[in-house]
């Protein structure tokens, strides 16, 4: 039978064995002699029915003081090992404090960020801004305002997403922000501007290496008296060498757009074989990089200027397929499957 005596020693012996252990192997051995569920002081606590009834009271009491107190030095002396012994280690040289840290890894910009913050600070050298437009659009906007009626066939040329909303659509182009940059800086049609509009455009195409249903695009627009033709051809022919390199030759093909009159198509001397010709550019030596014209009088109109006296020019051209012909990226689907086998290149 357990006594307060017996209680009293083994607590005395604890404490003592406790003071001169110096190892954490050492302090588990201890523990579990004395606090372990088959403890010492812990069974001394479960015999508690075994002793008399008039002693239980001081005897539970007394048990219950030593076990918190052996814990609460059994913490501190676990404490102040695991101290002596990082001390220890560090001394003897097995962690070295001088080594250089580890390099958290980055990510870094996507190909086509990289492509349109280029395109960002050529245009910006030129003196254009960036205006942004809103990806959601009425049809009136994307389509009619750019002189695109209502069953007019050039509407065949966009593949366009609807909405449950009639007459609210994702912007097939970002055209749709030249009528709205025109009507917030142009204040009535009696200022000049100078802006590019970059922005995502859906369209419902079939997802192949060559077309996706969402692309960005750069769309430009300049507006001033007196504006011309050649003044087209000269700021995009200075654009073009200095995307693809000063060396580059740079020609200019009729084409059609219902917003621009006359309009033309923008190639540039292909990047890979030098104009020799290559699959690349289909063998021809040229690359298309952009759809250009004169703002047609329509659309000038329509923006709050009147055609009689203001002329300008606007253009727009492809991120990601400028991205393509500078780094020969064969599939235009690679831009938005998120590999990174493919992203971690650039």
């Amino acid at each position: 039978m357990p006594s307060l005596e017996q209680l009293e020693s083994t607590y005395t012996q604890a404490a003592a064995e406790l003071s001169k252990i110096t190892s954490g192997d050492a302090l588990e051995a201890w523990e579990r002699r004395y606090l372990g569920k088959k403890g010492e002081i812990t069974l001394a606590l479960r015999s508690v029915g075994q002793i008399a009834p008039e002693e239980r009271a001081a005897f539970g009491k007394r048990a219950n003081e030593i076990k918190n107190a052996l814990g609460a030095a059994y913490s501190e002396r676990e404490e102040a090992i695991r101290q002596h012994e990082l001390a220890q280690t560090l001394e003897e040289g097995e962690i070295d404090v001088t080594l250089p840290g580890r390099t958290i890894p980055t990510g870094g910009l996507h190909p086509t960020t990289q492509t349109l913050r280029k395109i960002y600070n050529i245009w910006a050298e030129m003196g254009f801004q960036v205006y942004r437009s809103r990806d959601v659009e009425d049809d009136e906007t994307n389509f009619t305002l750019l002189n695109i009626p209502p069953h007019h066939p050039a509407r065949d040329m966009w593949d366009t997403f609807h909405t449950t909303t009639p007459g609210v659509i994702l912007r097939t182009h970002t055209s749709p922000g030249q009528v709205r940059a025109m009507h917030e800086y142009g204040e009535n049609g009696t200022q000049p501007i100078r802006v590019i509009l970059p922005g995502m455009c859906y369209r419902y195409e079939q997802i192949s290496a060559r077309s996706e249903i969402q692309f960005n695009q750069v769309e430009g627009l300049a507006v001033g008296r007196n504006i011309r033709l050649t003044d087209l051809k000269g700021t995009i022919s200075a654009f073009a060498r200095r995307m693809f390199g000063p060396d580059k030759r740079v020609r200019f093909r009729g084409s059609y757009f219902p917003f621009t009159e006359p309009s033309m198509e923008v190639d540039v001397e292909c990047v890979l074989c030098g104009g020799h010709g290559c699959p690349m550019c289909k063998y021809t030596g040229w690359l298309e990089i952009a759809g250009c014209g004169m703002v047609h009088p329509v659309v000038l109109e329509n923006g709050g200027y009147d055609p009689r006296e203001w002329s300008g020019f606007a253009f727009g051209m492809g991120p990601e397929r400028m991205t393509i012909l500078l780094h020969g990226i064969p599939d235009i689907r690679y831009f938005w499957a998120n590999d990174l086998r493919f992203l971690e290149q650039f």
